[in-house]
């Protein structure tokens, strides 16, 4: 029934179809923090999110450098924005452009493939974020 609603909630906001890589039921990135585009702890996305926020990681103390170094600095409270920083071991709803950057320098995050949306394939293998599975057997 969740499931049904959240399907409801995505077609009146626009979203695409709640979807994971595997073509399955997207499962929740993080609701502490509470991550995502539509911040519902999804990796749920539309076409108006212009940065495909689609990659359900586990950040690490490396890779929140390595994000900061880029210009995306993800551990410093925004509290003017309701953003409380990440810390290491946090679940987020990453954009697919920046993990394919970190995993192009070595630097990439794990990836929970069932809560990864099916559009961050438009930028980034599954073969190479099987690589990254934090969620697999």
């Amino acid at each position: 029934m969740r499931y049904d609603r959240a399907m409801a909630r995505a077609t009146e906001l626009g979203m695409d179809a709640s979807v994971n890589v595997f073509g399955e039921k997207l499962e929740t990135c993080s609701e502490r923090p509470m991550t995502g585009f539509f911040r519902d702890g999804c990796c749920n996305t539309s076409d108006d999110d212009l940065g495909s926020h689609t990659v359900c990681v586990q950040v690490t103390a490396t890779f929140l450098e390595f994000s900061r170094f880029r210009g995306n600095d993800l551990s410093t409270p925004r509290p003017e924005f309701g953003f409380a920083g990440l810390k290491p071991g946090d679940r987020w709803c990453l954009c697919a452009a920046r993990w394919k950057e970190a995993y192009d320098a070595g630097m990439a995050p794990r990836v929970y493939l069932r809560a990864t949306h099916q559009r961050a394939l438009e930028i980034v293998s599954l073969d190479v974020m099987r690589e990254f599975a934090a969620d697999l057997n």
